[in-house]
């Protein structure tokens, strides 16, 4: 059985940043907080209803799937890319190589410049729709570990399905930043020691 703790000393250089609306319809009738802690209407597609939501971002190391930082905040149309800076900046702890993965919605000139400016390579998803030039160069993308980040990064999807099914965020029961930052921080907390248990083989087969 590997030790926990020695577990939670391995973090990758190699992390992935995501982000997940959180609806939080009961808001609608408590009283009104300052407009930066208000949850926003957000349309998640062409077409699609809006609905009343925080944004809930969620950092993960690449070699466990564990995630090492969250943030919620207010959605508006840079908060995703605003969230993977603050992400970074609070880690603290940036080393030479260090590479950040995520999908195409991350994949814009400023924010990979900030990421260089930090000592961080973005490892972001192309996003060449459109017309659209990919930030991410050419020589980046043809690198192993570019390819590599691809494929890891979609692991965050497990931590974000697990807490919104069998975690508590598939529908928000309480209102205010402060109370979703709560218990979005709490879930993922929860994510991180059943897949810490899976991983060190503490049961068998594992429910992550």
């Amino acid at each position: 059985m590997k030790d926990p703790p020695k577990l939670l000393r391995q973090v990758r250089d190699a992390i992935h940043v995501r982000h997940y609306s959180l609806r939080n319809e009961t808001a609608i009738g408590c009283p009104q907080p300052s407009a930066h802690h208000r949850p926003s209407l957000v349309r998640k597609g062409r077409g699609k209803e809006a609905k009343l939501c925080h944004q809930a971002n969620a950092l993960m190391e690449h070699r466990h799937g564990l995630i090492v930082g969250a943030d919620v905040r207010r959605a508006t149309g840079t908060s995703e890319r605003d969230a993977a800076l603050d992400l970074i900046d609070r880690r603290g702890d940036i080393k030479e190589g260090t590479t950040l993965a995520g999908d195409k919605g991350y994949n814009t000139v400023a924010l990979v410049a900030e990421l260089k400016d930090r000592g961080v390579t973005a490892h972001f998803a192309s996003n060449t729709g459109g017309g659209r030039r990919s930030a991410i160069s050419e020589s980046t993308a043809a690198t192993e570990g570019y390819q590599l980040s691809q494929k890891k990064r979609k692991r965050i999807e497990q931590s974000f399905g697990w807490i919104k099914t069998v975690g508590m965020l598939g529908q928000l029961q309480v209102a205010g930043i402060k109370a979703v930052r709560a218990v979005t921080t709490f879930n993922f907390a929860m994510y991180n020691l059943i897949r810490m248990g899976g991983i060190s083989e503490w049961w068998n087969p594992s429910p992550t």
